[in-house]
C-alpha cells in the first residue's frame, strides 16, 4: 500500500516541476518578445531620430531668439517659418519615436547649445548675419545631409519614410536660408 501513494506523490511532484518549468519558459519568452518590440529600430535609426530631434530643437530655439533680437523683417519672417515648420516636424518625429519605443532628447545637443549661446550675445546686423549663416545655412546643410542619408539607408521603413517626406522641406529651408544670408550680408553694418 505504501507504493501507490509514493508513486502518486512522485508523479504529482514531477508534474508540478514541469508546470513550473513551463511557466518559467513562458515568462522568458514573453520577456524576449517584449525586448524585441522595444528594439524595433536599430542603433543607426535611433541615432538618426535623436540627431533629428536635437537639430529641430536647435533651429526652434535659435529662431525664437531671432524673433526677439532682430529688427530685420526678412530675418523675423524666416525665423517664424522655421519655428512653425520645425515644431510640426518635431511632433511627427515624437509620434514616430513613440511608436518605436525611442526616447528623444528635449533640447539641442551641447554643441548646438554653445552656438545658440553665441547668438544670444550678438546684436543688430551682426546677429542677423550669424543667424542666417549658422541656422539658415550651416544647420540646414547638416540637416539635409542627415535626412538624405537616412532616407537612403534607414532600415526601419517608417523611419525611412519620415526622412524622405521631411527632406524636401529641409532643402527648401536651406535655399531660403541661403537667400536670407545674401540679403543680410548685403545690408549695412
Amino acid at each position: 500500500m505504501h507504493i501507490i501513494p509514493t508513486t502518486q506523490a512522485r508523479l504529482q511532484s514531477t508534474t508540478g516541476r514541469r508546470l513550473i518549468g513551463a511557466g518559467v519558459l513562458m515568462l522568458a519568452g514573453a520577456a524576449l518578445s517584449f525586448n524585441a518590440a522595444a528594439e524595433s529600430v536599430n542603433s543607426k535609426d535611433k541615432s538618426f531620430m535623436t540627431n533629428a530631434a536635437e537639430a529641430g530643437h536647435a533651429e526652434i530655439e535659435a529662431s525664437q531668439i531671432a524673433l526677439e533680437k532682430s529688427s530685420n523683417q526678412a530675418v523675423k519672417d524666416y525665423a517664424q517659418k522655421m519655428i512653425d515648420q520645425h515644431t510640426k516636424v518635431d511632433e511627427q518625429l515624437k509620434q514616430l519615436a513613440s511608436s518605436k519605443d525611442v526616447t528623444l532628447p528635449t533640447e539641442p545637443s551641447m554643441a548646438q547649445r554653445a552656438k545658440i549661446a553665441i547668438l544670444e550675445k550678438l546684436k543688430g546686423n551682426t546677429f542677423d548675419k550669424r543667424y542666417a549663416s549658422m541656422i539658415g545655412v550651416s544647420a540646414h546643410e547638416d540637416a539635409v545631409k542627415l535626412f538624405q542619408k537616412s532616407s537612403k539607408e534607414a532600415q526601419d521603413p517608417d523611419v525611412k519614410t519620415f526622412a524622405s517626406k521631411t527632406l524636401p522641406g529641409l532643402q527648401e529651408h536651406l535655399q531660403m536660408g541661403r537667400d536670407l544670408k545674401k540679403t543680410v550680408d548685403a545690408a549695412k553694418k
